[in-house]
């Protein structure tokens, strides 16, 4: 199965990829690397903003990190001039989540990202990861994840 028709039958349309807010580029091509800028939690509903632990539970957490990888996505399928089937693997993920002091299931919150590339890539999606927090994101975003992706 090609990777838009599995996109396609877990109901996601990639949205257009999101603009810097600052002095960066959106991604980045290095060889057969793609390093991909921070994606914060940007959905049709607009911006998740929050704190885990304070004012948002894991799951609300896990949905705006499910946010994130859409928009990784989006911007991987910009840097393959369209063309997904040209990933090879989702090589690192690097995940940020606004925390409450005491919140320690950070790991659990960036899953959300992790089990998109999986449902979406299969095998070429799993990843190596990092995951820590933070006492605030850029805009006020609850989650941001950045990629690094390896393409053909």
């Amino acid at each position: 199965m090609s990777i838009e028709a599995r996109l396609a039958e877990l109901g996601i349309t990639l949205p257009e990829p999101v603009a810097p807010v600052a002095n960066y580029v959106p991604f980045v091509k290095s060889g057969n690397q793609v390093y991909i800028s921070g994606q914060i939690s940007l959905g049709g509903d607009g911006l998740v903003t929050g704190t885990l632990g304070q004012d948002m539970d894991v799951e609300a957490g896990q949905a705006a990190a499910r946010l994130c990888a859409i928009n990784l996505v989006s911007q991987l399928k910009a840097a393959c001039d369209g063309d997904l089937e040209r990933l090879q693997r989702v090589v690192k993920l690097g995940g940020f989540v606004a925390a409450a002091p005491g919140f320690f299931d950070i790991p659990k919150v960036i899953n959300g990202c992790s089990d998109l590339m999986v449902e979406v890539f299969g095998d070429k999606g799993r990843h190596a990861r990092s995951a820590v927090s933070c006492p605030a994101l850029p805009l006020g975003a609850a989650v941001e994840v950045d990629g690094v992706f390896e393409i053909a």
